[in-house]
């Protein structure tokens, strides 16, 4: 590590650094080797032992960069020179890939990402669970040696399973509105702040996304109508959000308003529905809040449909303005037809559904098992769930609203005995009570579907120590060009237990 003091002050901050014990002083140049990568896509370099944090830097580069700001176990790094560039190093594509916070990793050649994404969740696995990983040789073994191969040397974590085309892969825009020199304007927000990156293409959405959200812009822009401004918490239009069924083709625009009243409302749905034939939805979400979350607690339709249909697999989905599906349709299919493997299901099994949100595991499970439950907290996701059986002609599923932690123990005080229990919960991971319903149920198999590899690992840590092995976690690639990965784990209850 080199470092170069600027003039001023330098003395000053030498003193400041000399103090507090530490290497380097803010706005020193320094020379890095870049060891590795955080969950958040940052390089991290080391400065005589002292951890930096540089943006844009990948593992086994060599980078001059500025430091901009210190803490006592960490700081933060600017990159200014590639000194020795990875050879997993690509242009990103997109022209304001610098300034958006949509992607992080656009700078990293795909197969690169990949890998990292596996090793990803292996350095949880093994740091936050306490948890054995087999040997790269022995995640070669084929799924019907995975039992074996893993009481033999630990976890199976097998590559990442990626896509053949990563690019155009979103389903659901969701734009942020505001205004910028006076006019009407809407992207995506800048890394770390709530500042508006006016966007007219994005590489990872649908193509016919961007022409929505673009038409509906310039009509706003045509018509007069103003933007809502977090600071005041005036002006009228809050989002954008379009929704793209990829096998129907049916689209939705939802938008979401700082109001009820719509100005020249007639004329912008007239404009839309002539611009747009793809439109089979307009909707409106009122939220009239001073918040971050996006959408309000009234939706109403202005014209069209309430609900537009997709498939995943074999199974149609109807989905509403509020619904949760996954953005990712293509992935989806492979993330799902993991977690079916996982299961093992014969067609005799009795399966519970854990943080099931509209079914769309369950159904797939349903077209595999004897009986499938579903539980999910949110009211709406239940209703559509319910409803997305109804569609499909599944009488084996059955829905019920509530915490899995108070629902799944009154189904087995009901005589409900799973098989297997499959969970999807949120970043946050499991309930503490809803890993301890799982011992006490003790189900053959339980299939982890996760979005967060550190919740993950605990989550399995504590399952392990109840009674199970785990097995395989397979990563999926639901986000490429971004930090974040799902995974799918399969854990065998131990009889010896």
């Amino acid at each position: 590590m080199k470092k170069h003091r600027s003039g001023r002050d330098s003395g000053r901050r030498a003193v400041s650094a000399e103090i507090a014990g530490l290497p380097v002083s803010k706005n020193d140049e320094v020379v890095l080797d870049i060891i590795g990568l955080t969950h958040e896509g940052e390089g991290v370099g080391r400065a005589e032992g002292y951890t930096l944090f540089v943006q844009g830097a990948l593992p086994g580069e060599k980078v001059r960069a500025k430091v901009l700001k210190m803490k006592k176990q960490y700081g933060y790094a600017k990159l200014l020179e590639l000194v020795q560039p990875s050879a997993d190093r690509i242009a990103p594509p997109c022209p304001i890939y610098d300034q958006c916070g949509g992607c992080q990793l656009q700078h990293m050649d795909y197969a690169a990402q990949l890998r990292w994404k596996r090793q990803l969740v292996i350095d949880n696995l093994e740091r936050i669970g306490k948890l054995k990983v087999a040997k790269e040789e022995a995640g070669q073994a084929s799924s019907g040696d995975s039992v074996l191969a893993a009481s033999d040397g630990g976890i199976l974590v097998r590559p990442t399973l990626g896509m053949d085309e990563p690019w155009r892969y979103r389903n659901k825009a969701q734009v942020p509105i505001g205004v910028t020199d006076g006019g009407l304007v809407g992207g995506f927000y800048a890394r770390g702040s709530h500042r508006i990156i006016d966007m007219e293409t994005c590489l990872i959405q649908h193509e016919h996304n961007d022409v929505v959200v673009s038409v509906v812009k310039r009509l706003g822009r045509e018509l007069g109508i103003s933007a809502y401004n977090e600071e005041t918490g005036r002006g009228l239009l809050r989002h954008v959000i379009v929704k793209k069924a990829f096998r129907t083709g049916e689209m939705m625009l939802v938008l979401v308003t700082n109001g009820q009243d719509i100005p020249h409302r007639d004329a912008w749905i007239g404009c839309i529905r002539e611009e747009l034939p793809d439109v089979v939805s307009i909707c409106q979400n009122v939220n009239t809040e001073r918040t971050n979350v996006i959408f309000g607690s009234k939706t109403r339709v202005l014209w069209g449909r309430d609900v537009i249909y997709d498939y995943i697999g074999d199974v149609q989905f109807a989905i509403s303005a509020r619904s949760f599906y996954q953005v990712n349709p293509a992935q989806t299919e492979v993330l799902y037809g993991k977690t079916v493997e996982y299961a093992g299901l014969t067609g005799r099994e009795t399966v519970i559904d854990a943080y099931c949100g509209i079914g769309t595991i369950s159904l797939f499970l349903a077209q595999h098992a004897n009986q499938v439950y579903g539980v999910e907290i949110v009211r709406e996701a239940i209703e559509d769930a319910r409803a997305n059986a109804e569609l499909n002609g599944m009488k084996n599923v059955e829905f019920e609203v509530g915490a899995s932690e108070d629902v799944i123990p009154r189904w087995k005080e009901q005589g409900v005995t799973p098989d297997v229990i499959v969970v999807d919960p949120p970043r946050k991971g499991c309930d503490p009570r809803l890993l301890e319903t799982i011992l006490q149920m003790r189900p053959e198999r339980v299939v982890y579907v996760s979005c967060n590899p550190s919740t993950l690992a605990r989550d399995l840590r504590v399952l392990e120590d109840g009674g199970y092995t785990t097995v395989e976690v397979t990563p999926v690639d639901m986000f490429p060009w971004t930090v974040h990965v799902e995974s799918v784990a399969l854990l065998v209850r131990d009889e010896t237990v």
